[in-house]
């Protein structure tokens, strides 16, 4: 400030542009924290379809194991009748095993859990590329505000010009997390 009750022109631009760059803080910092939850979501729901992947492969495991040693059992039965109850099983145990590996109508088969737990994974990869940008952008907006703030006290020009650079590489980081996450990689 010059003078008494005189505010310098200059001070004006730069308490707008502190004011821009804490407007684009705040979006940036608000879009972290959903993609932050988005990928914590998505993690946790692609556990629990692997868990299930994995407790459906156990299954289909035991009674193809159980139809197996069944079927030997059927080679020794004695009676055509006690074969042909051996054998209703067997056919019934490796049905059901069929089922665990594939039930294209409830997708809670092997094949479609595995598909669905990867596609979460999928989401889950972009929602953590979209945090990593917006944690970047942050950052950037955060020391871009304080190099701002010190060229209001000091009237340093260059603080000024790194306050605006990293204000846009700010700006171009929230845009990418929003609409590329994945194009650029630094984590």
């Amino acid at each position: 400030m010059s003078g008494a009750g005189h505010i310098d022109p200059s001070n004006r631009k730069v308490a707008l542009l502190i004011a821009v760059l804490a407007a684009f803080l705040a979006f940036s910092e608000t879009l972290g924290s959903s993609a932050q939850t988005e990928a914590l979501s998505r993690n946790i729901e692609a556990s629990n379809l692997w868990a299930f992947f994995q407790a459906k492969t156990i299954r289909l495991t035991t009674l193809r194991t159980a139809a197996e040693s069944l079927e030997v059992d059927a080679a020794l039965a004695t009676t055509p009748e006690a074969k042909a109850i051996i054998d209703k099983r067997i056919a019934s145990w490796k049905k059901t095993a069929d089922r665990y590996d594939s039930e294209p109508d409830t997708q809670e088969g092997r094949k479609e859990l595995a598909a669905r737990a990867k596609a979460a994974e999928i989401k889950r990869d972009r929602a953590l590329a979209a945090y990593h940008q917006y944690e970047v952008a942050s950052g950037a907006l955060q020391i871009a505000i304080v190099l701002a703030s010190a060229n209001v006290i000091t009237g340093a020009v260059f603080l000024m010009w790194g306050a605006l650079g990293l204000g846009l590489l700010g700006i171009v980081f929230s845009l990418i997390g929003l609409l590329a996450p994945t194009a650029v990689h630094l984590f």
